[in-house]
């Protein structure tokens, strides 16, 4: 390969010899036994936490159903989760009726069942899941699983039947109590306001990082005459 621009192409040599230096640091154990991509994978997770805590707001929006009874039909796709998923209803006061092995007929108050989901769900948020998996007497994860599937189901045949008003709720307890209850188990919460400085050190570094990489094959690429340039326009005669 001939270089014709020496000092281009060194320049290039040295951003690719120094990105790949600080690749190697990336993926070495030197945040406290985790590589960077661990580091702010979980830095992120923790401050994504910190700002998803909408059980407070959940749990005002699903007073308007208090006292409203809800009778329901759902399918579920295993005969193996009839059991725990009956329990979860049964204690939150719900009469449950299995019929084939795979259908689940529920008669209850739609308010105390979702209050019954957002305490599970709180409890998850704060890493508490002993708590749930002692009310139902088997794993948190699946417990509070069963509960999205279950309340999906039930979603999906309340706007089957236009009852749009009470999905929405059902909806929002899914979206915004029982998924972040799920997803950040066992992640600690941080606040975005009190990590400002990392969170913008990060991002910078990213965009910093990939950009240093196309430099240096830019430079490298310009050290052996490659480069592009805009075509002339041929002007017609």
């Amino acid at each position: 390969m001939l270089v014709r621009n020496k000092k281009t192409f060194s320049v290039g040599v040295v951003f690719a010899i120094s990105f790949l230096v600080v690749l190697f640091l990336i993926f070495s154990p030197l945040f406290g036994g985790k590589n960077g991509l661990q580091f702010s994978d979980d830095s992120f997770n923790r401050l994504a936490k910190g700002s998803s805590y909408f059980i407070p707001k959940v749990s005002k929006s699903v007073e308007k159903v208090a006292g409203k009874p809800i009778s329901a039909t759902i399918k579920l796709d295993k005969a193996e989760d009839v059991e725990p998923t009956a329990k979860l209803f049964t204690t939150a006061g719900a009469r449950v009726e299995t019929v084939d092995n795979v259908i689940l007929k529920i008669d209850g108050d739609l308010g105390v069942i979702l209050q019954s989901v957002i305490k599970d769900a709180d409890s998850m948020y704060k890493n508490d899941g002993k708590a749930v998996a002692e009310r139902y007497g088997y794993d948190e994860k699946k417990a509070m699983k069963n509960w999205w599937t279950a309340l999906s189901k039930i979603e999906k045949g309340l706007k089957k039947d236009r009852n749009v008003e009470d999905a929405k709720i059902i909806s929002d307890v899914n979206k915004k109590a029982v998924e972040p209850g799920y997803n950040f188990y066992k992640v600690d919460a941080n606040k975005v306001s009190e990590h400002a400085g990392m969170m913008s050190g990060l991002l910078i570094f990213y965009v910093v990082y990939t950009m240093w990489w196309g430099y240096a094959i830019f430079y490298m690429f310009d050290g052996v005459g490659l480069s592009m340039k805009k075509a002339k326009v041929k002007k017609e005669a």
